[in-house]
């Protein structure tokens, strides 16, 4: 006769990229009750937000320069990476329905551009695989072990969490076998991902790093004029270089926005860690502006020289190097007068125009959060090692990455290597388990 209960019950907390994915993977398997969690109305909605503009799913450059993307991480991201890959996960919407197509910048994105037929989709695919959804839970954190047996019917008895939500019907307690936390990190905490997180884990004894905005802005001091008249406005084809604390230059060309507090956009978030780090460590950040990155400095030399008669200088820079508008003012915003006034100082500056940057804008408006759940705390499967049973994924883990695709990737990739961990570990022989409930492949 087949034993009865023959289930094993596995949370996840989180229903982003990460939470959902561990959620389909735990799905798969014959024999596993998965229930996601979520604090808000509805899942995914930092997803749906950040493909407002173009849903950018991941990247199509080369392996190694991708992993590269994840700087200090990438070694404890390597595994996870290779196993779901960007082309793995191109496949894997492929058979939600969704197509993809590579942008000219190298990134991918889906055809239609839009995170929410994806998300409705995969949605579709999860609930049909049995998959239960419970809206407006917060988690509150474990009941203490010795009041399992407080819970009736044998799974809860030999369930190895006792968790606590907070409910429209009131404070709730929920038996698993096995949670997976995806709860995000602390950037955009109006869509969810608002760190509550953090104070519960660290009374489990897990030290957290701290959680600092990735993918920011920074403030700079703009004069009231400068700040009224070009707040707002982009500076492109320019390049931004700094010293690193190694010592080594770094610079990158693209565009960035000039902001009411300072500077944001692509460019500037791609160097947003680098930036902070030299932060932390002078108190501020010393950054130099390449305004004519495709023009050698012994041309725009040549070119700035050259007499400019009865012209104002306005005129005589918009002529020879295409200098104007919101270029022109940063010149003029960054630069004594009698800079301004020296053609070879002028030109030096042009290729290298200084600005310093005081500190990133606060973690709320950031694209994403640096620090979380260290990889030391984890195993290979992302399980904590302290709290058997208990694992983590996507951005609560300490790791950052540029905007680019890069954030997403390493949330699906992450997910799956979790939900796997938790569907071996209530599905191993050796889980304790009350008479009567067994496990049937």
């Amino acid at each position: 006769m087949p034993a009865p209960n023959e289930f094993a019950r596995v949370a996840v907390i989180g229903g982003g990229p990460a939470g959902l994915m561990a959620a389909e993977v735990l799905a798969a398997r014959p024999g596993v009750r998965v229930e996601v969690y979520d604090a808000m109305p509805s899942v995914g909605r930092k997803f749906l937000m950040a493909g407002k503009g173009g849903m950018n799913i991941t990247h199509s450059e080369p392996f190694a320069q991708f992993l590269g993307r994840y700087g200090t991480r990438q070694a404890q991201l390597a595994p996870m990476l290779e196993a779901f890959s960007p082309d793995t996960l191109r496949g894997w919407l492929h058979t939600l329905g969704v197509e993809t197509f590579v942008g000219s910048s190298g990134r991918v994105f889906p055809t239609d551009m839009k995170a929410a037929p994806m998300l409705r989709a995969w949605l579709h695919r999860l609930k049909t695989a049995g998959v239960a959804f419970h809206m407006r839970h917060r988690w509150l954190g474990w009941q203490p072990l010795q009041t399992h047996e407080a819970h009736e019917g044998p799974e809860a008895q030999a369930a190895q969490h006792v968790l606590r939500f907070a409910s429209p019907d009131g404070e709730r307690e929920i038996a698993v076998d096995a949670v997976v936390f995806a709860l995000g990190g602390a950037s955009w905490p109006r869509l969810g991902s608002d760190a509550a997180w953090v104070p519960l884990l660290q009374a489990r004894g897990i030290a957290i790093a701290p959680l600092l905005p990735a993918n920011c802005g920074f403030d700079a001091r703009w004069s009231d004029y400068f700040r009224e008249r070009f707040a707002g406005q982009p500076v492109k084809s320019v390049a931004i270089a700094l010293g690193g604390i190694d010592g080594v230059s770094h610079a990158r060309p693209g565009e960035f926005v000039v902001s009411e507090n300072g500077i944001e956009g692509s460019l500037v978030y791609a160097l947003s860690s680098l930036i902070r780090e030299r932060i932390s460590a002078n108190g501020e950040a010393l950054i130099q502006l390449d305004l004519v990155p495709g023009r050698t400095l012994e041309r725009v030399l040549e070119e700035v020289t050259r007499p400019r008669g009865s012209r104002s200088l306005s005129s005589h820079l918009q002529s020879r190097v295409g200098i104007a508008g919101v270029k022109l003012a940063l010149l003029r915003e960054c630069l004594p007068p009698e800079t301004m006034a020296d053609p070879v100082q002028l030109a030096h500056a042009l290729k290298a125009l200084p600005l310093r940057l005081l500190r990133p804008r606060p973690i709320a408006e950031a694209i994403s959060s640096a620090g979380g759940v260290p990889f030391e705390a984890l195993n290979e499967q992302l399980m904590l090692e302290s709290v058997p049973g208990a694992f983590c994924a996507g951005e609560m883990l300490d790791w950052e990455a540029p905007t680019g695709g890069y954030l997403l990737s390493a949330c699906f990739a992450s997910g799956r290597v979790a939900g796997n961990g938790a569907l071996a570990f209530v599905t191993s022989p050796s889980r304790p388990r009350p008479p009567g409930l067994t496990f049937t492949p």
